[in-house]
């Protein structure tokens, strides 16, 4: 519920503080008093788009503040927790500032936030009709959501999009398989080709250095056994080591007699030979490595540059030929599989469409079975307001499918016996208008808690009797709620539980006018005396002071 609403700089308003209650909570006023601008006002704070420019002429900024009554398990408690704000015990302050430069900043419980957390929070706070409410009963895109909420669908309506969004994730994947295997039907005769060719050559990581190196080495093979040959033989047979093993044993036939001086010597000889031993097993086994013959060449050479071209024709390094072949080997196995992977995938389609078309049939037969109801409850409502020969009629007709379900619905009427029903906006008057909107938020609304609703001049176009049905629906809809009315009927500002009164002043400054609106909360004898003015005009008589108390007197407990 709206408790206050205070105004500083805004267009006309200087500064304005207004205490709100519970109940039917009208407003009145000469046209052009301002009461416009106290919406105007409430819908900047609820971050509405309106006015572009509301600061008051010669102010700095305008600000408007608002609080709200907010009971335990109110919606807007979840607003509030998904923005990160905490929220007061039992109240929550909006506020909201506009600069002269179009600035607008604006604070939930003194968190700054944006525009559109406002905006979140208006929808679980406050709702505006008018003759032009093309926010719902004007706009068949709106008729759906409204009638699911008569129907209070929404468990059935969670579980539609549930099976929605199942469905389109079946379908994706579906579609992702079919371009995949489609990809891959386009190079299947590449990735056969090119895996018989790995396949048949087999590369092997590192295979390129060392076939290089082997290259390498038999090429320069028979340009160096020679020499090594030659001093193989130097060193084996007579030759090196024959005249070693000669010196040898000659010394040690002379060792005795020569008293040790031939010690260093022998042993030295005897480590040559060793040496000589070790340099000989060396060179054998070098020659046994250079040992080859001219195919074990050309083999390697052909190995070798089949390696170099088959990585070049695919754009890799040769080390990782092996990891290319097994990326070309799950493409293929991918391509053989995906027949079995896509008729899969469509029976796992099927399901999800069958769970979707059923969950839609069920929210269809719900929203049929409230559409009934709702138009059971319209004629009630219509009855009281004059419009008993009216018909408003519910339009269920199967549209697109959506998360919503396949439902198109449209909310039709006829005002006249006999006459075909048709979009409201085209069928009604203003007054016919005023008054299906008003019986449809009556019947729409009856569960709604904490909502304040408000009406701008609903009554517009209805009077006398008519006009007293109005105020009286109006009255039974704010019971236990509150509801704000923006009025020119005396029979509905009667039947206000409160009341308050918008007057212009015009005053003089420096030689300039400056006008100003305010509001005033109306004692029992200034109603009288308002709503006379409302039945005579500015000349007040004591007739319709008369009247007035008329109205007022008959205006229920």
């Amino acid at each position: 519920m709206l408790r206050s609403l205070d105004i500083t700089d805004l267009l006309i308003i200087d500064r304005l503080e207004l205490g709100f209650q519970s109940g039917l909570n009208v407003l009145t006023g000469e046209t052009g008093a301002g009461k416009s601008i106290l919406l105007d006002a409430l819908g900047f704070v609820l971050g509405w788009r309106g006015r572009a420019a509301l600061v008051r002429k010669g102010a700095a900024q305008g600000e408007v503040t608002a609080v709200f009554d907010l009971p335990a398990g109110h919606a807007a408690h979840q607003v509030l927790e998904e923005a990160g704000i905490p929220t007061e015990e039992g109240e929550l302050i909006l506020r909201r500032v506009n600069s002269t430069d179009g600035r607008k900043t604006a604070w939930v419980n003194s968190v700054r936030v944006s525009g559109e957390v406002l905006r979140a929070l208006s929808d679980h706070l406050v709702e505006l009709h008018g003759q032009q409410d093309d926010r719902g009963l004007l706009n068949p895109r709106g008729h759906r959501d409204l009638l699911d909420d008569f129907a209070a669908t929404a468990p059935l309506r969670d579980a539609t999009r549930r099976a929605w969004s199942a469905r389109r994730a079946a379908q994706s994947r579906l579609d992702d398989l079919r371009a995949a295997a489609e990809a891959l039907r386009q190079e299947e005769e590449f990735l056969r080709h090119a895996v018989a060719e790995f396949d048949a050559l087999a590369p092997e990581p590192g295979e390129e250095d060392r076939l290089d190196a082997e290259r390498r080495l038999m090429q320069a093979a028979e340009r160096i056994r020679e020499d090594i040959s030659k001093a193989h033989a130097a060193i084996t047979g007579d030759g090196a080591e024959g005249m070693v093993r000669d010196a040898t044993r000659w010394l040690d036939d002379a060792a005795d007699v020569a008293e040790g001086r031939l010690d260093s010597a022998i042993d030295a000889l005897s480590r040559a030979m060793e040496a000589l031993g070790e340099a000989e097993q060396g060179i054998a086994e070098t020659l046994d490595a250079l040992s080859f013959d001219v195919h074990a060449l050309e083999t390697t050479e052909e190995r070798l540059f089949a390696i170099r071209a088959l990585a070049r024709k695919h754009g890799q390094l040769s080390d990782d030929l092996p990891a290319f072949a097994d990326s070309l080997r799950e493409r293929l196995t991918a391509l053989d599989a995906s027949e079995g992977d896509i008729a899969g995938a469509e029976a796992s389609l099927a399901r999800a469409e069958a769970e979707y078309a059923a969950a839609a049939e069920a929210l269809s037969a719900a929203r049929t079975k409230a559409a009934r109801k709702l138009e059971t409850a319209m004629a009630e409502e219509l009855a009281p307001l004059k419009m008993e020969r009216a018909v408003f009629e519910v339009s269920i007709a199967e549209g697109s499918a959506g998360p919503d379900g396949r439902d198109d619905v449209r909310f039709l009427v006829a005002t006249n016996p006999g006459a075909p029903a048709g979009a409201l906006d085209k069928i009604a008057s203003g007054g016919e208008l005023s008054r299906f909107l008003l019986a449809l938020k009556v019947c729409l609304t009856q569960d709604v808690q904490g909502l304040t609703m408000i009406f701008d001049e609903i009554d517009r176009g209805v009077g006398g009797a008519t006009a007293d049905a109005v105020g009286r629906r109006l009255k039974a809809l704010a019971e236990g709620g509150q509801v704000l009315v923006v009025t020119h009927s005396p029979q509905v500002a009667a039947l206000g539980g409160h009341h308050w009164r918008v007057e212009k002043a015009v005053s003089r400054k420096d030689g300039e006018e400056i006008t100003t609106s305010r509001v005033l909360a109306l004692a029992p004898e200034e109603r009288i005396d308002e709503i006379a003015r409302m039945l005579a005009g500015d000349r007040i008589t004591d007739a319709a002071r008369g009247a007035a108390k008329e109205l007022l007197a008959a205006t229920p407990a």
